[in-house]
């Protein structure tokens, strides 16, 4: 992140010292001179230390409390374009500063100038203002306007979980005032091409192929899919009822599991590009409903920032730590259907009971024979003794 500052103060420096241009600005009249940003005094000799810190969640400018007294500016007449966003003083390194400190949060409030924003940065503008010092109905005393920016890059999180929508699911979600749109979807075979335009019914064993992708920005984040796990009822995080692991911690939980390069039919990774793909082999729960829900959290990372959205894998689960934290985007699709044979009550007990019946049938004939083997053996003993 960056940041700056730039002083507007309607205040004049001696022309006999201006001798410094790094210090001073002659005016082009050659008659008057004035100090460049951040020096003050008669011979623009002292530094104001005027400092801008663009913190992850706060914007701070200060300056030296002897610049303001230079200038016959009191702190109670420093604020934002928000009057009731006051300046305040505070000591550092034994230095006395006036300083005006806001979280992001407040920064509409405070008087914010209107968010600037492309596709990498954000621009925060704000000014430190001074109340002119009146006596009667005239001034004399300058009036100081420090205008000062914080630029920021986006950040690598996504935050929001959006509803459950079947056959496909899609969101904006909001990342530091910015919008990011995530997909996920699911299609009928490797190639890709047709997504399926109804809740898919699919077959045990046959591949399931999932895509999950930045659709806009197009082709700036990269995308890192951190788990994916399938639960029988739509609620994600539900206790009720079953689920299976997926992917935990951005690695393969389920063997049949396997990533696919989405620029050439090859082996992927998770976190390589703004799409990632990979399938599974389809299964179903031993307990009903049959039916399956798809639930993932993911994650965008800066192009620049390929380490954040490199899978690390371990034997931990951060399943809780996902559900709870703030930090991670939740994707859901749903229902799943199992294609099951079609079989009447009646086929079904037919298939159980007919070879149970013939077992029967069997043994009750080889008892009969053998019985009936064993008389005539004795019947022969008998007439052999006659």
């Amino acid at each position: 992140m960056t940041c700056g500052f730039s002083l507007m103060l309607a205040g004049l420096c001696s022309m006999e010292h201006c001798t410094d241009h790094t210090r001073c600005v002659l005016s082009k009249d050659q008659r008057s001179c004035k100090c460049t940003d951040g020096y003050y005094a008669d011979q623009c000799d002292k530094d104001a230390d005027i400092k801008v810190t663009c913190g992850k969640d706060h914007i701070t400018i200060r300056a030296l409390e002897d610049f303001f007294k230079y200038h016959n500016v009191p702190l109670e007449s420093l604020h934002l374009p928000n009057q009731s966003c006051r300046a305040e003083k505070v000591v550092i390194d034994s230095e006395a500063y006036f300083m005006s400190r806001i979280s992001k949060h407040n920064y509409a409030a405070c008087g914010g100038k209107p968010l600037e924003k492309n596709l990498t940065h954000i621009l925060y503008s704000l000014c430190l203002l001074s109340d002119p010092q009146v006596n009667g109905n005239i001034t004399r005393d300058p009036v100081i306007k420090m205008d000062y920016t914080c630029v920021y890059p986006y950040t690598r999180t996504v935050s929001l979980p959006f509803p459950l929508v079947p056959f496909s699911s899609e969101t904006v979600m909001r990342v530091d005032d910015l919008d990011a749109t995530v997909q996920l979807i699911l299609y009928t075979d490797s190639s890709y091409s047709k997504a399926y335009s109804s809740a898919p019914t699919i077959e045990l064993r046959d591949k399931v192929y999932v895509e999950l992708t930045v659709t806009e920005p197009a082709d700036f984040f990269l995308l890192l899919v951190h788990e994916c796990w399938a639960t029988q009822f739509p609620q994600p995080n539900t206790t009720e009822g079953q689920f299976h692991n997926l992917l935990q911690n951005g690695c393969v939980k389920d063997q049949t599991v396997s990533f696919l390069n989405v620029a050439e039919a090859q082996s992927g990774r998770n976190g390589g590009s703004s799409t990632i793909r990979y399938s599974f082999d389809m299964f179903r729960f031993t307990t009903e409903p049959h039916e399956l829900y798809l639930h993932c959290t993911v994650q965008l990372c800066e192009p620049v920032d390929h380490q954040s959205c490199t899978p690390s894998c371990s034997s931990i689960s951060k399943r809780e730590a996902m559900r709870a934290g703030p930090s991670q985007g939740l994707l859901s699709y749903g229902p799943i259907k199992i294609e099951m044979p079609d079989r009447t009550p009646s086929d079904v007990l037919m298939t159980v009971v007919l070879p149970v019946a013939g077992v029967w049938t069997v043994g009750f004939f080889l008892i009969i024979v053998i019985t009936v083997a064993k008389a005539g053996k004795r019947r022969i003993t008998h007439g052999e003794d006659d």
